[in-house]
Order: structure tokens, then C-alpha cells, then sequence
């Protein structure tokens, strides 16, 4: 028997895994004291009234004969392509709803893509970065080359001037630095692409925190990519699907490396690993891009951006650089009195009661530097902000 040594290249846990293992022991020492959390993603307003009442909808139908759903489409049913294809189109990206796959969210399709490519594969990715990219790409056997997002690049690097890749990852607005591309940025990545005949993977999870004119939505607004680019999002952070898990991946038909089409391959991978997404689930996506849906999405999404805010405020208030939360719910920044990542962390959590993420958990060029998160509670958003202001002062 063979096991995939890759394994052995891992770290030895997981970033959030360790998060939970140190609050973990905090709460076991302090089990009266309240904790704040602003560091895992997770949302924490509930669903909209007009997703659950499709989920209401949905599940009645399961209940007669004549409406019942059994296996679904490994696909994606028709109205759900059809509607993430129209809201697509409102940003001028033109698709068609073949080049279209609906999934159970975009983590599992950020690690399933990797089945098209072979392994060895040179694979740029941004340090620091959403620890998914950079795992799998190590589990595949590929060789990673790490672009540094830095304060001298505004956190957000462009094309190296020498050497190829075959494989690019972009997340734009980004986790965990908040910055978003503009769409001149974009552009010179697609033509970068093109000229490595490389397939750029866009991680578009957070496109509906996007606030800011010039920013694109879909990397499918940028001339050129739908012969080079993969496009994987997520309704969890947009209408606060974490619970319900449901995404899409876009592979244009126009899409071919070394002789082979990729949306044909992708529908086939998809035909022998998964039965779809559940036709309740489905019916509740398809509710977001409904006008009252996308309006209850909306005033969710303008509550995390208002948390966030009160936190860069704070920060900036007390001279503390940071960066994002313009359009993402993240906000990114320097550990005070140079600490390091996780001693902040353990500082923050000893002296605050405030949960955040290490940088360092997110790639070497994030270490000296921590992300907080505008998901929370308004009220207790605020609080932490105080808090954190006043750990960072000790």
C-alpha cells in the first residue's frame, strides 16, 4: 500500500483547530468570564425571511408525490444556474448556464479543482492567504511560489516580472488582508495568465461586500478571462449559508490546457463524485437573487461592513495600522509593541476576552500581524473594540 506522503508536509494543526484548542483551555480556566468573538468567519445573523420561506416552500413540496425530489442534478438544477448566471450578467459578465456547477460551497471546490490538474504543478499564491489554497496544493504534490502582500504592495501583489506558473490564486476582496483588485489590477493578472497559458483560480466568496466602484464582482468582467480563469463562490458569507452549504464554480467553455476542455472535464468529475446539492438547499439559493432576497442579503452585508468599521475606526483612532473592511468583513492588522501573532492572540484573550486570528496562522508574511472579523454582534462588536484598543495599550 501507498499513502499520500504529502500529508507529512502539512503543519501539524490546522489555524482555527488551534484557535479552539487555546479558547478551549482559557474557558476551562475562566469559565464565568465572557469572550468576544471576532476571529473564525463564521456569520451569526439568521437566515432572511425570504430564503427560509423558500426553505418553508421547498420542504412542503417534498411532502407530496407529485413534488417530491429525489437525487438532484450533480449540476445544479436549471433555476439555480439560470439565476446565478443572471446575476452575473448584472455585473457584465457574460456565461452560459452550462459553464455553470452549483456546489456545497466553495471550500470543497477550492480542494476538488485540483483533480483536473496533474501533480508538480508551479502554483502562485499569496502569503499571507486562506490556508485552504496553499494545503491542498501541498496534499497535490505542487510547488508553491509565494507572492508577499505587504504594506510596500498595498497587500496586494501583481505578476511577477520573470519566470511562469501554471497555476494562480487570487481571492478578491481577500481573506485575511480585506483588500480587494481593481479592475487594472485584474487585467494585467488575466493577460499574465494568458501569456503562461496558466489557469487562474478567482476566489470569489466576498463579491457582495464589494462597496467601492471599480472593483470587479466576477473575474469574467476582465476581457480574456473565460479562457483562463475558474471563478468559485459561496452564498455562506453572502446570505449566510454556512449552515446550509451552497456555492457555484464557473469553468467557461472556452477553457482548454494541453489539449483538453475543462468545463467537459469538470462535468465529469462532478457526474462521478457527488449527487448534487439538496433541491431544499437549492431553492433557498435560488431565493437570494430575488429582489426582496437580495435586498435581506444586502442589509446583512451593510451590518458586518458597519462592525467592521467600528473596528478599523478604533484602530486607526489609536494610531494602529490596518487595512480592509471597505469591502470585506475583515479588517488586517500590525500586532502592537512587536508581538508576535500568537502572542497577541494570548494577550488579547488574557487581558480582553477577544478571539482573533493570528496572522502568522495565515502564511509567514502574515507573522506581526492578526485579522479580526466584522461578523458579530453589533453591541459586542463595539465592546471589543474598546477592549481591543485598550489591550493594545498594555
Amino acid at each position: 500500500m501507498k499513502l499520500n506522503e504529502n500529508y507529512r508536509s502539512l503543519s501539524r494543526s490546522y489555524l482555527f483547530s488551534e484557535v479552539e484548542k487555546r479558547v478551549g483551555a482559557f474557558r476551562e480556566m475562566h469559565p464565568n468570564q465572557e469572550l468576544i468573538r471576532l476571529g473564525i468567519g463564521d456569520v451569526t445573523l439568521p437566515l432572511a425571511a425570504p430564503i427560509v420561506a423558500a426553505l418553508h416552500d421547498a420542504v412542503e413540496e417534498m411532502k407530496e408525490k407529485q413534488t417530491f425530489r429525489g437525487y438532484a442534478p450533480e449540476h445544479g438544477y436549471p433555476f439555480l444556474r439560470a439565476a446565478v448566471r443572471s446575476h452575473l450578467e448584472g455585473y457584465g459578465a457574460v456565461l452560459q448556464e452550462d459553464e455553470i456547477f452549483i456546489s456545497s460551497g466553495a471550500k470543497d471546490d477550492l480542494a476538488g479543482i485540483l483533480s483536473l490538474f496533474g501533480a508538480g504543478n508551479t502554483v502562485l499564491i499569496q502569503d499571507p492567504v486562506y490556508p485552504v489554497y496553499a494545503d491542498t496544493n501541498i496534499l497535490a504534490g505542487n510547488r508553491i511560489v509565494w507572492m508577499r502582500a505587504e504594506p510596500e504592495n498595498d497587500f496586494l501583489p501583481m505578476p511577477p516580472k520573470d519566470g511562469g506558473a501554471d497555476l494562480i490564486y487570487l481571492c478578491s476582496p481577500n481573506n485575511p488582508t480585506g483588500r480587494a483588485y481593481s479592475r487594472a489590477q485584474l487585467e494585467q493578472w488575466v493577460q499574465y495568465a494568458a501569456a503562461c497559458d496558466a489557469v487562474l483560480i478567482f476566489d470569489a466568496a466576498y463579491e457582495a461586500f464589494i462597496g467601492q466602484h471599480g472593483i470587479p464582482h466576477s473575474i469574467y468582467e476582465i476581457p480574456g478571462a473565460q479562457t483562463c480563469a475558474i471563478e468559485i463562490a459561496s452564498f455562506s458569507k453572502t446570505a449566510g449559508f454556512t449552515g446550509l452549504r451552497c456555492g457555484y464554480t464557473v469553468v467557461p467553455r472556452g477553457l482548454c490546457r494541453c489539449g483538453q476542455n475543462l468545463n467537459a472535464m469538470w462535468e465529469r468529475r462532478k457526474a462521478v463524485s457527488t449527487n448534487g446539492v439538496a433541491y431544499v438547499i437549492q431553492r433557498a439559493a435560488q431565493a437570494v437573487y430575488t429582489p426582496p432576497g437580495w435586498k435581506a442579503v444586502q442589509d446583512a452585508v451593510s451590518y458586518y461592513k458597519k462592525n467592521a468599521a467600528v473596528i478599523a475606526s478604533a484602530l486607526q483612532s489609536a494610531g494602529i495600522p490596518c487595512c480592509g473592511g471597505v469591502n470585506s468583513p475583515y479588517i488586517w492588522m500590525k500586532c502592537p509593541n512587536g508581538m508576535t501573532s500568537w502572542q497577541f492572540f494570548d494577550h488579547l484573550l488574557q487581558t480582553a476576552g477577544v478571539v482573533g486570528t493570528p496572522g502568522s496562522g495565515f502564511g509567514s508574511a502574515g507573522e506581526g500581524c492578526f485579522r479580526l472579523t466584522g461578523f458579530g454582534d453589533a453591541e459586542k462588536t463595539r465592546q471589543a473594540a474598546v477592549r481591543l484598543v485598550q489591550a493594545a495599550a498594555l
